[in-house]
């Protein structure tokens, strides 16, 4: 295994170079998110999920549809600690930091995640076994820890960022299910996740 600073590099440069392939992406409907995750949230009445920007998988149709259907959605608000609050609608959010939305509300801290039975997050890359690239701040693999162990992990990425292997740390977490545009993916290898 490569020391840790080579590994933290290694995942460096795959960061960029995703991020740099997500710009050339065309727009996927968000409709088609909803309809693929949505299944997953089935008899889940707190889910979590990530605020999504431009070039992450647009998840803006599913969090209002949740909303619609009673279902409570936790957004994250972006400090140093792990923080949320519920979703109350789009005209109820601000620019936080680096312009990602976050509610307006009343903040719930950071144990609020352990209600949620469902935990969407973001990322750049995933493999069938359940391994997670994050997008570098460490801020939902500190937040995992507060989640329930019943809760279901969602990753949802762009059909090309399912890869065979990722460079991972002790402390990254990894996630049940992965959802692109024309598959989901139940991942093997989740039930060890690591405390």
């Amino acid at each position: 295994m490569p020391a840790k600073p080579e590994l933290t590099a290694r995942k460096e440069r795959l960061r960029a170079q995703l991020r740099a392939l997500r710009d050339k992406f065309p727009p996927v409907d968000p409709a088609i998110w909803t309809a693929r995750i949505a299944p997953l949230l089935r008899d889940s009445p707190i889910v979590a999920c990530y605020a999504p920007v431009p070039n992450e998988p647009n998840l803006w149709d599913l969090i209002e549809t949740l909303r619609s259907q009673a279902v409570r959605v936790l957004l994250p608000v972006l400090r140093t600690e792990p923080d949320w609050a519920d979703y109350t609608g789009l005209g109820g959010l601000r620019p936080g930091a680096g312009g990602i939305l976050m509610p307006d509300g009343p903040r719930l801290g950071i144990a609020a995640l352990g209600s949620a039975a469902a935990i969407i997050l973001p990322g750049l890359a995933g493999t069938p076994t359940g391994e997670r690239l994050g997008t570098g701040g460490g801020w939902y693999d500190r937040a995992l820890r507060y989640a329930s162990p019943q809760a279901i992990r969602v990753l949802a990425l762009y059909d090309s960022e399912l890869l065979p292997e990722l460079p991972t740390q002790d402390w990254d977490q990894p996630v049940d299910w992965i959802v692109t545009p024309s598959r989901t993916l139940r991942c093997r290898g989740t039930a060890a996740r690591r405390d």
